[in-house]
């Protein structure tokens, strides 16, 4: 291989791993619970971790026609479940679990049955302390509805 190519090869692997090292926000044990036929809404769960703190502002997926992040927290003795609509905190350098019966995504209007097996893309977009805005790209395995986590109903 010739200098000049080898040169190129190093930068485009520098840019690379600085876009990598740039990033400012983790992601970790995502998930989707698994559907039956007809049913129309999931969740995604995964646990988000904001180096410097930040916003979770949005979702899509491929899978869904409606993608919203939702809070699910009692109101006396209600269990109720809303939109967030200006996003959800990530204070830096804590881990915000997005779990059944909490913080989660709702995946709305399922364009599919999702099954036991399959991975779910989902594009997460986090806006940064900043003001800077990252795409988090997740590949969720789904777990059988009626697996150890899906114990919780949405």
């Amino acid at each position: 291989m010739n200098a000049p190519i080898r040169t190129g090869l190093l930068a485009l692997a520098l840019s690379v791993s600085a876009l990598a090292a740039q990033a400012q926000t983790a992601h970790k044990d995502a998930w989707v619970r698994g559907t039956v036929a007809q049913q129309k809404a999931t969740g995604l769960f995964v646990t988000l971790t904001s180096k410097t703190g930040g916003t979770l502002l949005s979702a899509s997926s491929p899978v869904a026609g409606v993608v919203e992040i939702h809070e699910m927290k009692m109101e006396g003795n209600v269990m109720r479940m809303r939109a967030l609509s200006s996003g959800l905190p990530l204070p830096a350098g804590q881990a915000v679990e997005l779990k059944p019966g909490g913080y989660h995504v709702m995946l709305l209007d399922l364009k599919q049955a999702l099954k036991d097996g399959d991975a779910v893309p989902v594009t997460l977009v986090v806006q940064g302390a900043d003001g800077k805005r990252e795409q988090l790209e997740i590949q969720a395995p789904v777990r059988a509805l009626g697996g150890m986590q899906g114990q919780h109903k949405h």
